[in-house]
């Protein structure tokens, strides 16, 4: 039985990647005086690397012409990156993909639980359902550093699944990500992907449903695998389950 949905953020909620976080920790870098500037193709490849704070550090063990950075120094970059990050979400510069808010709003109502389960920091989190007044909905939120493990090891996952108290198999998973994704499958669970700015390319075997976003009654979206208009709501996520899809 169907009865908890458990949500990526970060291009899974919205597309927040590109002129969100990648524009915050260029903005970061110039006000620390670092010559340092992540282009469209460079975060992209970042991207591979999960948290930010091991982005930088990954970068800058890479950089021969870039200065060391001890892990405290990092850890306050990111925190005036995330500064930034948060003042841009809250004037309302980003907007959820499409289906995203009205599935939220249809399960709370049908009584599922609803969960996060994500890499970016809390704050991040906070700021982005705050801002859609979504923040109520959620149960539990899984973010940053409450594993050591991030992604795609499953731990957030299976941090989040214990707090919900349920099995694997009686939640759905929501990942934009092929890290995402192989970490929702090694918790055990049915996965929805919907592909982002920069995951477009990326494989997402194992999938449960692979769909370009989650649709609107009038603008469905499309069953990558297939097609087919999809419009995902929770009668075609049970559908799903008891092996009857809806075609919209």
């Amino acid at each position: 039985m169907l009865r908890a949905l458990i949500f990526d953020v970060d291009g899974t909620l919205a597309e927040t990647e590109r002129d969100g976080h990648r524009t915050a920790f260029n903005r970061a870098f110039a006000e620390a005086g670092l010559p340092i500037v992540w282009d469209e193709a460079t975060y992209g490849e970042l991207l591979r690397v999960t948290g930010g704070k091991e982005r930088i550090r990954h970068f800058l063990d890479r950089c021969p012409d870039c200065p060391a950075l001890d892990e405290a120094a990092i850890a306050a970059l990111h925190r005036k990156k995330t500064e930034h990050y948060t003042a841009w979400v809250q004037s309302g510069a980003i907007e959820l993909r499409p289906g995203v808010a009205r599935l939220i709003r249809e399960a709370e109502a049908e009584g599922l639980r609803l969960a996060v389960a994500t890499t970016t920091t809390p704050d991040n989190v906070e700021a982005l359902l705050g801002r859609a007044g979504l923040r109520g909905a959620f149960h539990v939120i899984g973010a940053g550093d409450i594993v050591p493990a991030k992604k795609p090891a499953p731990d957030v996952y299976l941090w989040v699944l214990e707090r919900l108290d349920l099995a694997p198999d009686e939640a759905i998973a929501f990942e934009d990500s092929e890290n995402g994704l192989r970490a929702a499958l090694a918790a055990g669970l049915r996965t929805v992907v919907t592909p982002s700015f920069y995951t477009r390319s990326e494989a997402f075997d194992g999938a449960w449903a692979l769909l370009s976003e989650l649709g609107e009654p009038e603008r469905p979206a499309t069953d990558l695998r297939t097609g087919r208009p999809v419009v995902v709501d929770v009668n075609w996520l049970r559908a799903r389950l008891e092996g009857g899809v809806m075609q919209n």
